[in-house]
């Protein structure tokens, strides 16, 4: 078994993935994950702990600032699920958003109702009021199995989890790293629920439950003979059978059972079987209205009879109306008797040989069901008192909960990487991880096991190749090896797409617009004399009237307004580019505002420096240097040829300022050749008349 902290490469804080129980780490009760990635926190259910009460059956809340909590998934209606929901909500700063699915929430509703109703705590330890419960269905949404939503980034969807109706488990998606949450599931299909599905796609972390350990369930069909043998049993001994139950759940799978039984034996027709329940009638509409949700057994079933309309169960809303005479069948909510109906029921029959009690699910440490599975001769009853237990007690587990056997195969089927196990006592926890463990042994890459306690954090690290999506107009051309797409990236939460700036708005929110930059300065030279530097320092200014003043335009890009006498303004459009042009003609502006003494506009500055201009002054400048007899000009005006001497020739090309020369020319001297000499006399001239641009020159015939 691994340590917490996986040894890997640490990159960026963002790369790490915590997973953190405040609830059922090595524990079985109040349910409530918290993981943590790329800065986006979701909590997997939010339960009470079955054998504590008010504040002390609450997750660890206080280990987490709840308004960070960005979305909150409910897998099931049990209350060690969604018990502590109503008080998270209403009670605590989150803002996020909470999903079930639609049987969920619809159970929900009732059944936290009947917990407010049952619980024995006097109001001020109350977690929430009826009220509270009421409110927070405005903030519940619901999603179908299969449907992926998305919020903020976070992407998820449910896939059947088999435990109860409407159970799911939840495939999360954040940033490319998959977790699959199962919450509490049954790979083993039972008389009205669908087995849990196996998601089509590999979750990097799979964080399960390890409710029975390496228990393995007999199978489906002993199992219900042993269960209606022993109710037969007690009822023919003229006892009272009692069999604690949640109201919604495995109730629904014994009574048809139950029903069934009854049916095929005519001699326990006049033994009543009750199922006693405040939400019996409603719980019954639930589970009719969710037909869909069940297995193809039922589906064929309701085209001729409703299951769930029972022939031999009676409806029993509380003892008032319960006349105890003779054996009988009772199934009471809750299922582990921390208190309500079936608590009251077993405190008054439990002295009685005769009678019997059936555990029929998983019992969580401290609660009576716990408790009497070890065959104590006595109880204490919720007043306090000690009273003898001499009845029968059985256990005969329909917990839709998986077995190692199934949990071993789930595990081959989906391929985790790292599995997180949750919802177990730590005996029972290590345990399967150990087994689990040993499955994996001299495999190449072995399975990575955590068993955390509560509020101890799995961290793990998760790098992932950035891929951008490619859309609009750069996707219309097949894309070549090596080619380089640019474009406007965007980022949308997790996900990248690459694409023309004109295709913003269309595939996007995203807008895009032009920053127009403008500086002022003051400026007391003619504007003449800014002509003629811009023209020095582009190699062309281009003037205009802008706004009804003179201006001039540089670079196709830089625009320069003389606002007043005294007054310049730079304007352009920014732009990496466009800055540092608009820097340049900053710069040179302000040079000529900090020279000392008049200026003087130069005249001509206006005229563009042509081929012809730069030959005749070529040619002056060389007849200077060597003598008008030596210096020649071509008939295209394009070139001059100097002689120094009749083998030592140089010809200038007056367009690209090359320069060739005789071999004599061109041996070894002590000093620079005349070659050199006169390309450096004629690039000289060129710069001091044009500027460089690009590293070619500007001469126009």
């Amino acid at each position: 078994m691994s340590h917490l902290k996986r040894t890997a490469e640490i990159g960026d804080e963002r790369d790490l993935l915590t997973i953190k129980p405040l609830g059922a780490g090595q524990e079985v009760g109040r349910s409530c994950i918290v993981i943590e990635f790329k800065g986006k926190k979701i909590m997997l259910d939010c339960g009470i702990h079955p054998g504590k009460s008010g504040m002390e059956s609450l997750p660890f809340l206080d280990d987490i600032d709840p308004v960070d909590i960005d979305l909150l998934l409910v897998t099931h209606f049990h209350l060690d699920h969604c018990g502590a929901l109503p008080y998270f909500i209403m009670k605590t700063a989150f803002k996020g958003r909470v999903y079930m699915t639609h049987a969920t929430k619809a159970i929900y509703r009732w059944l936290l109702s009947d917990y407010i109703k049952v619980s024995h705590i006097s109001s001020n330890d109350m977690l929430y009021s009826e009220q509270d419960l009421e409110d927070s269905m405005a903030r519940i949404d619901v999603v179908n199995f299969h449907q992926e939503v998305e919020v903020g980034g976070v992407k998820f969807w449910a896939y059947v989890a088999g435990h109860v109706l409407g159970a799911a488990m939840f495939m999360i998606q954040i940033a490319g790293v998959k977790v699959l949450y199962t919450g509490d599931f049954s790979r083993q299909e039972d008389r009205h629920l669908m087995a849990a599905e196996v998601p089509s796609v590999s979750p990097d972390v799979l964080i399960t439950e390890s409710t029975y350990g390496i228990y393995v369930h007999e199978p489906r069909e002993e199992r219900e003979l042993r269960f209606t043998r022993t109710v037969h049993d007690i009822v023919a001994r003229g006892g009272r059978c009692l069999i604690p139950v949640f109201a919604l759940g495995r109730a629904q799978e014994l009574l048809l059972i139950l029903d069934e039984y009854w049916e095929n034996h005519p001699e326990l027709r006049e033994v009543p079987l009750y199922y006693a329940s405040s939400l019996a009638k409603k719980c019954m509409s639930v589970y009719q209205t969710y037909i869909n949700a069940m297995n193809d057994r039922i589906k064929r079933q309701i085209n001729v009879s409703n299951p769930f309309v029972f022939k031999h169960v009676t409806n029993l809303k509380g003892m008032e109306q319960f006349e105890d005479i003779g054996p009988s069948v009772v199934m009471a909510s809750p299922g582990m008797m921390q208190s309500g109906l079936s608590r009251e029921l077993f405190e008054g029959w439990c002295g009685d040989p005769k009678n019997g009690c059936i555990i029929a699910g998983y019992s969580v440490e401290g609660t009576l069901a716990k408790a009497i599975l070890s065959d104590p001769e006595e109880i204490q009853t919720l007043s306090g008192q000690r009273i003898p237990r001499k009845c029968a007690v059985s256990y005969i587990s329909f917990s839709a909960h998986t077995d190692y056997k199934q949990t071993s195969e789930f595990i081959r089927l989906v391929q985790p990487q790292h599995i997180v196990f949750v919802h177990g006592e730590a005996h029972e926890m290590g345990r399967l991880a150990t087994a689990i463990g040993r499955e994996y042994d001299g495999e190449k890459e072995p399975i990575q096991l955590y068993t955390p306690r509560n509020t101890t954090e799995v961290e793990l690290y998760f790098r992932g190749e950035k891929l951008a999506k490619v859309m609009g107009d750069l996707a219309v051309d097949q894309p070549v090896p090596d080619q380089i797409v640019s474009g406007l990236l965007v980022k949308k939460n997790f996900n990248y797409y690459l694409m023309a700036p004109k295709d913003a708005g269309v595939y996007t929110e995203v807008t895009c617009n032009e920053i127009q930059q403008k500086q002022s300065i003051r400026f007391k030279a003619p504007f003449g004399v800014v002509l003629h530097h811009l023209h020095q320092l582009s190699g062309g200014a281009e003037q205009r009237t802008v706004r009804d003043r003179p201006a001039i335009r540089v670079f196709r890009s830089v625009t320069v307004v003389q606002e007043a006498k005294d007054c310049l303004t730079v304007e352009w459009s920014s732009g990496v580019a466009n800055d540092m042009l608009a820097d340049a003609v900053l710069t040179v502006l302000l040079r000529i505002e900090c020279e000392p003494g008049p200026h003087k506009v130069p005249p001509n500055l206006a005229e563009p420096m042509t081929l012809s201009v730069f030959a005749e002054r070529a040619q002056k400048l060389m007849a200077d240097m060597f003598g008008k007899e030596n210096v020649t000009s071509s008939a295209d005006g394009e070139s001059l040829r100097v002689s120094v001497n009749r083998d030592d020739v140089t010809t200038v090309n007056l367009v690209t300022l090359e320069t060739t020369s005789s071999p004599v020319a061109k041996e070894p001297s002590s000093g620079p050749s005349v070659e050199s000499i006169i390309s450096s006399a004629v690039k000289r001239l060129y710069y001091s008349l044009a500027p460089i641009q690009s590293g070619k020159t500007l001469l126009t015939k």
